[in-house]
């Protein structure tokens, strides 16, 4: 009974290291850093996604949304450093091995949600629909070609 016993827990163990996240172990944890930073993106930019999708678009809100894009929009980048390709991070090597592209694609961000931006102020729906289709198809270029899926 006891070796069964101890089997069962080392078991449990085991199974319960799996479910374990991969932490980040690098220096002042970037890789973490970086995609809290991603999500605090996200979460101004998702929001107006679905105004435009749901046809519920409120353009005071819009403009909130797109001023708390352009105020977190620089915070990612200061985390890919050379020395931050380990897990658990989704980047490809081709952020390093292609930098020029990839502060390109940044830049092309940049213009976009400056772009968004004024078009929020407008207040106006046919000049905000396009500057965030551009927003999202810079968004979604960068990660075609520098994150792993």
């Amino acid at each position: 009974m006891p070796r069964l016993l101890l089997s069962f827990l080392c078991a449990l163990f085991v199974l319960t290291a799996c479910n374990q996240p991969v932490e980040d172990t690098g220096p002042g944890q970037p890789v973490k850093h970086r995609q809290d930073a991603f999500k605090a993106v996200l979460r101004s930019f998702e929001p107006m996604g679905v105004m435009l999708r749901d046809k519920q678009y409120n353009a005071g809100k819009f403009a909130e949304l797109a001023g708390e894009l352009v105020a977190r929009r620089d915070a990612p980048w200061a985390y890919f450093k050379a020395d931050t390709l380990y897990p658990p991070t989704k980047a490809k090597a081709t952020v390093w091995e292609r930098a020029d592209e990839f502060e390109h694609k940044r830049q092309v961000f940049f213009e976009a949600t400056d772009a968004l931006l004024v078009a929020a102020q407008t207040r106006e729906l046919e000049q905000v629909e396009p500057a965030y289709e551009k927003v999202y198809d810079s968004c979604k270029s960068c990660h075609n070609d520098f994150k792993t899926k």
